[in-house]
């Protein structure tokens, strides 16, 4: 594994054009506040260098990239507004438990793969919640 950081524009270009110079068969991007600000860019890098990426987020793959698997954020939304009630109705915040994600979601773009010469097998494509074509 070869961390890229990913703080700003200049320097993205840079780490991802040393990254596909080795040995790199694909690419994983982690989501936080810096990869979600650059994700315009993250997308239209990793299809300028043809590498497979697995993405944190939808918003990346209706961006341009591969595949993301993560939490549905329209559901922690949900499930937020939950805890506003219960804080509204006089709950403490600090007595309320830490809640995990419970749904996730796949987003497949097939015309990234197709791009990049790859196959989606149909099992992958069955258990996606969204595919882009």
């Amino acid at each position: 594994m070869t961390p890229i950081d990913v703080r700003d524009a200049d320097a993205l270009q840079r780490a991802v054009a040393a990254f596909v110079r080795g040995p790199a068969d694909g690419l994983i991007v982690l989501g936080g506040p810096s990869a979600n600000a650059q994700r315009d860019l993250i997308a239209a890098m990793v299809a300028r260098h043809p590498l497979p990426a697995v993405y944190a987020a939808r918003y990346f793959v209706t961006a341009g990239g591969l595949i993301s698997y993560g939490p549905d954020v329209v559901d922690q939304f949900r499930r937020a507004a939950g805890y506003v009630d219960r804080i509204l109705k006089g709950e403490k915040a600090g007595d309320l438990p830490v809640q995990a994600p419970t749904k996730f979601e796949r987003v497949i773009n097939l015309r990234t793969a197709k791009s990049l010469g790859l196959d989606v097998p149909p099992t992958l494509l069955a258990t996606a919640d969204e595919v882009i074509e």
